[in-house]
């Protein structure tokens, strides 16, 4: 038996119902599928709720975690750390999926410890189309670096702890798998013999320039440093420091009874006293903290001090604080459900947290 996980956040249901209909109409029907939404707005989850009636085989497990960052890893984990099938197939809800992709996971599945996949990409006009999968016309094919959609022996994948959960946002999380199998002694075998999934076009961009959810600048790139460490580490097991898979369904009722509140600044000392002090050593509380520009921030005094070469004060700017605060919490506190928004208009971060 094989479990298919697809995870979500806000994906347009157009594309979603696609993708549904080419797994629905699957020439074997020995998989079970479970959807992960992991912090779509209200009206998006509503929404995927009433397609997903269309589907009644479908499992969907929500997770309370709008205001948090993306982490497709713990997405994905919280499904494998349940799974009772043998193998456990990591696929994304954009794809449109052959008939008989199933069939061929059976045929395949002995092969190797994990086996991923070449996909065909439409274009955007391409995309709007409701065809059979053969008479869709492919763009262009995806190369033996993308590593996204995998077939895994589900023993190996927990063996070492599923997917790394540092990783948050967009990236890097799919090859790291496959680099700790590898460094594991795992076979890992790239599938082109043909094209079973579509990638259905969509923009890129998932986050508009007024939002207030949180957004790290250049996470990215941490991502690709911590992946090459992965590989030059020979790395094995994810995970370690701790638990995997979690999956609180009371994120916003832990976070509704605050015990403390602070109001910090922008000033450095301020901003790692408290980092240093609070986060790092409460337990058993609800912690809010909203941070603001220091009153004295690009004043003609600290500017006149620094001239006259005396002591002044060390700020950083709130685009800053806002990285080295989620930062912070994806190192140290992933665990602990939590709500924080940034407004970049007023220059208001405003984080709840439950440590």
């Amino acid at each position: 038996m094989i479990t298919v996980v697809l995870t979500n956040r806000n994906r347009d249901l157009k594309l979603v119902k696609r993708c549904f209909t080419s797994l629905n109409t699957q020439s074997n029907k020995q998989f079970k599928l479970v959807v992960v939404d992991y912090g779509s707005k209200t009206e998006n989850l509503d929404a995927l709720k009433n397609l997903i009636e269309e589907f009644p085989k479908i499992e969907l497990i929500c997770c309370d975690t709008s205001m948090q960052l993306w982490c497709k890893s713990r997405a994905i984990n919280i499904v494998l750390k349940s799974c009772e099938t043998s193998h456990f197939f990591v696929g994304d809800i954009d794809m449109i999926y052959h008939s008989d992709f199933i069939e061929n996971l059976y045929q395949i599945n002995e092969k190797a410890d994990a086996v991923y996949f070449q996909v065909g990409f439409l274009s955007e006009t391409e995309s709007q189309n409701n065809k059979n999968f053969d008479d869709y016309k492919i763009n262009f094919e995806s190369t033996e670096e993308a590593t996204g959609m995998t077939l895994y022996n589900t023993e190996v994948l927990t063996s070492i702890n599923g997917y790394d959960e540092f990783y948050h946002g967009w990236g890097s999380e799919d090859t790291d798998v496959h680099l700790r199998l590898k460094n594991a002694n795992k076979r890992v075998l790239y599938y082109s013999d043909t094209i079973l999934m579509l990638h259905q076009w969509h923009p890129k961009n998932y986050r508009s320039k007024t939002s207030k959810e949180p957004f790290h600048s250049y996470l990215e790139k941490i991502n690709q440093k911590y992946l090459y460490y992965t590989e030059v580490s020979k790395k094995v097991k994810a995970n370690t420091n701790f638990d995997w898979g979690i999956h609180n369904i009371n994120n916003s009722k832990n976070l509704k009874n605050i015990d403390v509140e602070y109001r910090i600044t922008n000033e450095l000392a301020d901003f790692k006293g408290f980092v240093n002090n609070v986060l790092m050593n409460t337990k058993g509380q609800v912690v809010s903290v909203t941070i603001k520009n220091h009153q004295e921030y690009k004043s003609l005094k600290q500017a006149a001090k620094k001239v006259l070469d005396k002591k002044t004060l060390t700020f950083i700017d709130l685009q800053s604080v806002n990285n080295m605060l989620l930062e912070t919490l994806i190192v140290n506190c992933r665990n602990s459900p939590y709500q924080y928004s940034y407004d970049r208009k007023a220059q208001h971060i405003s984080l709840i947290i439950k440590l």
